[in-house]
């Protein structure tokens, strides 16, 4: 027979365990979200805020977090039986959350993500709800199927939503962005909506199947070229726009250009996966570039 204090500690502990449980299922909701989204949105905020302290980091990283779980929950409770075809080891198809919980899960996240917003400034709410109705525009109203320049848009607007929040929170005046964090964003959008293609290329057996109509679908293999070029372009345009020196500028531009080749080499899924990895470092150098232009600015005029 449990005398009381070790039947207390073992609800303590059955507490502690599915709390842990709980938490590593919500990870597991974002797992694939972060090196594309969390680390790139994480990094242009840190680069082009500028960061107010450095303990703003985890403030910075829990925001992008908080808001691409409310994206996830939302995206992987449209069609479950597709990740339990291709996608396995999600909270759904790995059943450790029941559809009716993670779309219960799905809607307390919003005014989470909005309550915790409205902490920093009016400005980072209105960000937020952005990000929410982008959401619910891709998703529930099933932009992710339509004409790829649709969900390109779609996806652009999504991400300059999270980069215009995480900057808020990290900068020092988390109510406005100055003229180099604004600019920062807009390039960043024009990033995604030219690049964001570059993830459908190793899912495009699932996409078909779906009947959802992305560019390497609809552009066969053409397809290609809308990586390699687009990316050439903005790694001259960056270059020039955050006046790079030319070693730096010669590595970013060399870079990009590996990763298109990575593109219009990829034949198989994992070349394709492996692609995407390297496209996400690019990515995430290409948003760490105003913090050059803020270090070595002063020796330039002013954007």
């Amino acid at each position: 027979m449990f005398s009381p204090r070790s039947q207390s500690l073992r609800r303590a502990r059955a507490v502690v365990d599915c709390t842990l449980s709980f938490l590593y299922t919500l990870f597991l909701f974002t797992k694939s979200d972060i090196k594309t989204t969390v680390i790139p949105v994480s990094f242009l905020a840190f680069a082009s805020a500028p960061l107010q302290h450095a303990s703003r980091i985890p403030h910075v990283v829990f925001w992008v977090w908080l808001h691409v779980l409310q994206f996830d929950v939302s995206n992987q409770t449209l069609d479950p039986d597709e990740d339990a075809m291709n996608k396995r080891d999600r909270p759904l198809p790995a059943k450790r959350i029941s559809l009716e919980r993670a779309i219960l899960l799905r809607w307390l996240l919003v005014p989470t993500c909005w309550f915790l917003s409205v902490l920093y400034s009016p400005q980072t709410l209105y960000a937020s709800i952005a990000l929410v109705a982008l959401t619910i525009i891709y998703d529930e109203l099933g932009a992710h199927r339509q004409h790829w320049l649709i969900r390109n848009l779609v996806n652009a607007l999504g991400f300059a939503s999270f980069e215009v929040g995480a900057t808020l929170v990290a900068g020092v005046d988390p109510r406005r962005l100055d003229s180099i964090a604004l600019l920062s964003v807009i390039a960043s959008t024009g990033i995604f909506a030219t690049t964001i293609h570059t993830q459908d290329f190793k899912d495009t057996e699932g996409d078909r199947a779906i009947g959802r109509q992305t560019i390497p679908i609809v552009f066969g293999k053409f397809a290609k070229y809308t990586v390699i070029v687009p990316m050439t372009l903005w790694s001259i345009g960056l270059s020039h726009m955050w006046r790079l020196d030319v070693l730096p500028a010669l590595a970013f531009l060399l870079l990009g250009l590996f990763v298109g080749q990575r593109y219009l080499v990829g034949r198989t899924v994992l070349e394709y996966q492996t692609a995407f990895y390297w496209y996400n470092v690019w990515l995430t150098c290409a948003h760490v570039l105003p913090a050059y232009y803020r270090i070595h600015g002063h020796n330039y005029a002013a954007i």
